[in-house]
Protein backbone atom coordinates (compact mmCIF):
# COMPACT_ATOMS: atom_id res chain seq x y z
CA UNK A 1 0.00 0.00 0.00
CA UNK A 2 1.24 3.50 -0.79
CA UNK A 3 2.28 5.58 2.22
CA UNK A 4 2.14 9.36 2.46
CA UNK A 5 4.35 11.48 4.75
CA UNK A 6 5.18 15.15 5.26
CA UNK A 7 8.51 16.55 4.03
CA UNK A 8 9.76 19.86 5.45
CA UNK A 9 12.41 22.11 3.91
CA UNK A 10 14.45 24.49 6.05
CA UNK A 11 17.05 27.15 5.28
CA UNK A 12 19.97 25.68 7.23
CA UNK A 13 18.35 24.75 10.55
CA UNK A 14 16.83 21.34 9.80
CA UNK A 15 18.92 19.60 12.45
CA UNK A 16 17.83 22.10 15.11
CA UNK A 17 14.17 21.74 14.08
CA UNK A 18 14.27 17.94 14.06
CA UNK A 19 16.00 17.78 17.44
CA UNK A 20 13.13 19.92 18.72
CA UNK A 21 10.51 17.62 17.10
CA UNK A 22 12.31 14.61 18.57
CA UNK A 23 12.13 16.21 22.04
CA UNK A 24 8.37 16.65 21.60
CA UNK A 25 7.42 13.34 19.93
CA UNK A 26 10.21 11.05 21.15
CA UNK A 27 11.66 8.27 19.05
CA UNK A 28 14.90 8.02 17.14
CA UNK A 29 15.99 9.25 13.73
CA UNK A 30 15.84 6.35 11.27
CA UNK A 31 17.87 8.10 8.60
CA UNK A 32 20.27 11.05 8.73
CA UNK A 33 22.62 11.98 5.91
CA UNK A 34 24.60 15.16 5.36
CA UNK A 35 25.27 16.77 1.99
CA UNK A 36 29.00 16.16 2.44
CA UNK A 37 28.38 12.41 2.76
CA UNK A 38 26.80 12.03 -0.69
CA UNK A 39 28.42 12.11 -4.13
CA UNK A 40 27.06 15.09 -6.06
CA UNK A 41 27.06 15.65 -9.82
CA UNK A 42 28.54 18.90 -11.07
CA UNK A 43 30.14 21.37 -8.68
CA UNK A 44 30.99 20.01 -5.24
CA UNK A 45 28.99 21.16 -2.22
CA UNK A 46 30.72 24.15 -0.57
CA UNK A 47 32.45 23.26 2.70
CA UNK A 48 30.08 25.63 4.51
CA UNK A 49 27.14 23.40 3.45
CA UNK A 50 28.77 19.98 3.88
CA UNK A 51 27.37 19.41 7.40
CA UNK A 52 23.85 20.51 6.50
CA UNK A 53 21.23 17.78 6.23
CA UNK A 54 20.36 16.27 2.88
CA UNK A 55 17.75 14.04 4.53
CA UNK A 56 16.46 13.18 7.99
CA UNK A 57 13.55 10.94 9.05
CA UNK A 58 11.72 10.82 12.38
CA UNK A 59 8.96 8.21 12.74
CA UNK A 60 5.98 9.49 14.71
CA UNK A 61 3.69 6.65 15.68
CA UNK A 62 3.33 3.50 13.60
CA UNK A 63 2.33 4.91 10.21
CA UNK A 64 3.81 8.40 9.85
CA UNK A 65 7.33 9.68 9.19
CA UNK A 66 8.27 13.35 9.44
CA UNK A 67 11.10 14.03 6.98
CA UNK A 68 13.20 17.06 6.16
CA UNK A 69 16.14 18.66 4.41
CA UNK A 70 18.16 21.86 4.32
CA UNK A 71 17.55 23.93 1.19
CA UNK A 72 20.95 25.15 0.02
CA UNK A 73 21.29 28.63 -1.39
CA UNK A 74 24.58 27.41 -2.95
CA UNK A 75 22.42 25.08 -5.12
CA UNK A 76 20.03 27.89 -6.03
CA UNK A 77 17.32 26.65 -3.64
CA UNK A 78 15.17 29.22 -1.89
CA UNK A 79 12.60 28.96 0.85
CA UNK A 80 9.57 31.19 1.08
CA UNK A 81 6.48 30.69 3.18
CA UNK A 82 4.42 28.03 1.44
CA UNK A 83 7.14 26.23 -0.53
CA UNK A 84 8.81 24.55 2.41
CA UNK A 85 6.41 21.59 2.66
CA UNK A 86 6.08 18.61 0.32
CA UNK A 87 3.81 15.61 0.39
CA UNK A 88 6.07 12.57 0.14
CA UNK A 89 4.48 9.50 -1.48
CA UNK A 90 6.08 6.06 -1.04
CA UNK A 91 4.63 3.54 -3.52
CA UNK A 92 5.23 -0.20 -3.41
CA UNK A 93 6.83 -0.45 -6.87
CA UNK A 94 8.68 1.50 -9.55
CA UNK A 95 5.66 1.09 -11.81
CA UNK A 96 3.34 2.61 -9.21
CA UNK A 97 5.88 5.42 -8.63
CA UNK A 98 5.86 6.20 -12.36
CA UNK A 99 2.04 6.07 -12.52
CA UNK A 100 1.67 8.51 -9.61
CA UNK A 101 4.43 10.84 -10.83
CA UNK A 102 3.11 10.89 -14.40
CA UNK A 103 -0.41 11.62 -13.15
CA UNK A 104 0.75 14.49 -10.94
CA UNK A 105 2.95 15.83 -13.77
CA UNK A 106 -0.06 16.99 -15.82
CA UNK A 107 0.47 20.77 -15.95
CA UNK A 108 3.20 20.56 -13.31
CA UNK A 109 6.65 22.09 -12.92
CA UNK A 110 8.92 19.02 -12.70
CA UNK A 111 11.86 19.71 -10.41
CA UNK A 112 13.52 16.28 -10.62
CA UNK A 113 12.26 13.65 -13.07
CA UNK A 114 11.90 10.11 -11.76
CA UNK A 115 15.36 8.53 -11.75
CA UNK A 116 17.63 6.28 -9.71
CA UNK A 117 19.41 8.41 -7.12
CA UNK A 118 22.81 8.26 -5.41
CA UNK A 119 21.17 7.21 -2.14
CA UNK A 120 19.73 4.11 -3.81
CA UNK A 121 16.07 5.02 -4.27
CA UNK A 122 13.98 5.81 -7.35
CA UNK A 123 12.86 9.42 -6.81
CA UNK A 124 11.30 12.47 -8.44
CA UNK A 125 9.78 15.77 -7.30
CA UNK A 126 7.45 18.36 -8.77
CA UNK A 127 5.05 21.21 -8.03
CA UNK A 128 1.65 20.29 -9.40
CA UNK A 129 -0.55 22.66 -11.39
CA UNK A 130 -2.03 23.90 -8.10
CA UNK A 131 1.38 24.71 -6.57
CA UNK A 132 1.48 21.71 -4.21
CA UNK A 133 4.91 20.12 -3.78
CA UNK A 134 5.12 16.35 -4.25
CA UNK A 135 7.97 13.88 -3.84
CA UNK A 136 7.57 10.34 -5.16
CA UNK A 137 10.09 7.91 -3.66
CA UNK A 138 10.31 4.18 -4.22
CA UNK A 139 12.81 2.65 -1.80
CA UNK A 140 14.65 -0.23 -3.42
CA UNK A 141 14.21 -3.50 -1.49
CA UNK A 142 17.22 -4.13 0.72
CA UNK A 143 18.53 -7.35 2.14
CA UNK A 144 18.04 -7.78 5.87
CA UNK A 145 21.38 -7.16 7.53
CA UNK A 146 20.53 -7.75 11.16
CA UNK A 147 21.48 -4.18 12.03
CA UNK A 148 19.46 -1.01 12.24
CA UNK A 149 20.73 2.10 10.57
Amino acid sequence: MTKVNTYLNFLGNTEEAFNFYKSVFGGEFTYLVRFGDMPMEGDPIPESDAQKLMHISLPIGDDFVLMGTDALESLGQQITQGNNIYISVHPDSREEADRIFNGLSDGAQVEMPMADQAWGDYFGSLKDKFGTGWMVNFGQPQEASGTAG
